[in-house]
């Protein structure tokens, strides 16, 4: 189990768009895809993109089933539920018109929470870890997580929805609070 460092804004890779990842995996992507997932598990939080352990590549991890604290608090024990799925190279295909507002957090933004409008229902394209390519449609919570998580391999955070005032606020307080 290796739990990697998350990078906090205003650090400057969480800017970086990712790169494509290609198939067959390396072994080292095949770590990559490990260590995400376990330092989501650690932190704990229902989806971490690379590029928030600093590797620019198109990969993120998520498990939607984790945001509840009682799944989170059986997971260890015999018949704990887990759904890690791998999302590698996903591209959204469509977004709908509709709208739905969600309050949002990152790991990479800790302690600060906002309400983001994201489109209702999205179809996405996606590889899995064995290769395999997949097309299918998300609505609600799930596709406003699929939403935020690949906003971070194009370099965005949930925080740029967020008005000019707002995000400076939040940047300078995380700034003073995780001086190095």
């Amino acid at each position: 189990m290796t739990i990697r460092e998350i990078l906090i804004h205003p650090d400057d890779h969480l800017r970086e768009v990712a790169r494509e990842v290609t198939f067959p995996l390396s072994d080292d992507v095949k770590q990559l895809i490990q260590d995400l997932a376990d330092t989501m598990y650690d932190a704990p939080g229902v989806g971490l993109a690379s590029t928030q352990i600093g590797v620019p590549l198109r990969v993120a991890v998520t498990d939607i089933l984790w945001r509840s604290e009682e799944v989170r608090h059986n997971a260890d024990e015999p018949g704990g539920l887990r759904d890690l799925k791998v999302w590698i190279n996903p591209e959204f295909l469509w977004k709908s018109d509709e709208m739905v507002t969600w309050e949002e957090g990152c790991l990479s933004v800790p302690e600060y929470y906002a309400d983001v409008a994201r489109p209702a229902a999205v179809r996405l394209r996606w590889f899995d870890a064995e290769g395999t390519r997949h097309e299918s449609d998300f609505e609600g919570f799930q596709a406003v997580a699929l939403q935020h998580e690949f906003d971070h391999l194009d370099g965005k955070l949930f925080i740029d929805y967020l008005s000019m005032l707002r995000r400076n606020m939040i940047t300078k307080k995380l700034k003073k609070l995780y001086k190095s």
